[in-house]
């Protein structure tokens, strides 16, 4: 019997059957793509990166789930004028269920609020790292893309956070200390961990031009200190007053203002992370390992 007459004697509902079938299978084949978001010092934007770039990669098909790992001071939230009713500390606790705590934010972006002011978060046990990995790994929910949103800094947290994903973005502003506080960020990462490629995003520089010469700066400094170094240019979010007034109003610069310059840069920038081969095999922790291993 040929395959085609055997499909002719499929009915319809067979045939749907089969198709639902293939996309689930589909769909447990493709392993989460997972990106830290890091800076060297605060107040560069870095929360609104993630807010912005987890939109637009939403408009380009790929849905996202932001999680707020900056465990005791959350932003995205505040950021979002969302008012989550459990967080992060209520599921490591062991009240509520990771899913439970997951709020919706602009699109179809998903959410895992942190906790404000709950100090014991900031610096994790060994313990409570394996259960976030064990939680991550059995979270029932469809997306192509974890953001995590990082701490500033050089703690343990951030450097756990950005060991176990797959690429890492370091956000940097025109601001000398910006620069210096990124490169410390990177350097600990390479000297003590063997982390080789980083990818720079350039915030608030007045253009294009200004943060490619922000970005020649770091990577000249990084290419004579840290041998072996893999530096990328990722893009630069011009200066803009409507990212400000966005913040004001507590709603995604996408949402708020989308034909502004900023909101223009996220989308490029959106679809050159989209146009790169993420390498899963990378992170010396790998979140959704049970997925992967189903490949």
């Amino acid at each position: 019997m040929d395959q085609a007459i055997g499909l002719r004697k499929k009915g319809n509902n067979e045939i749907q059957v089969d198709r639902i079938v293939t996309t689930a299978i589909s769909a447990l084949q493709k392993p989460v793509r997972v990106i830290s978001v890091s800076s060297g010092k605060g107040g560069v934007g870095k929360s609104n990166i993630v807010i912005n770039l987890s939109v637009a990669l939403d408009r380009l098909g790929h849905r996202a789930l932001i999680m707020d790992a900056d465990l005791g001071l959350a932003n995205i939230d505040i950021l979002l004028g969302l008012t989550p009713k459990y967080n992060m500390s209520h599921v490591l606790n062991g009240q509520k269920r990771l899913e439970e705590v997951l709020v919706d934010g602009p699109g179809r972006v998903k959410i895992m609020p942190a906790s404000s002011g709950v100090q014991e978060l900031t610096r994790l046990t060994d313990d409570q790292k394996l259960l976030f990995l064990e939680l991550l790994d059995g979270l029932e929910t469809d997306i192509d893309v974890l953001l995590i949103d990082t701490g500033a800094g050089i703690s343990d947290t951030v450097l756990y956070f950005n060991l176990a994903a797959h690429e890492r973005i370091i956000v940097v502003t025109p601001e000398p200390t910006s620069l210096t506080d990124a490169y410390a960020l990177i350097k600990v990462l390479y000297s003590k961990h063997s982390e080789r490629h980083f990818r720079i995003l350039v915030n608030m520089a007045a253009d294009e031009s200004m943060g490619k010469f922000v970005f020649a700066k770091l990577s000249k400094v990084a290419d004579h200190f840290l041998d072996g170094l893999s530096l990328d240019y990722l893009g630069t979010i011009p200066h803009d007053k409507s990212v400000t007034r966005s913040v004001l109003q507590q709603r995604a610069l996408l949402e708020a203002f989308p034909e502004t310059p900023a909101s223009k840069a996220f989308m490029q920038i959106a679809k050159t992370i989209c146009r790169t081969r993420p390498n899963v095999n990378q992170g010396t922790i790998q979140f959704f390992w049970k997925r992967l291993l189903n490949v």
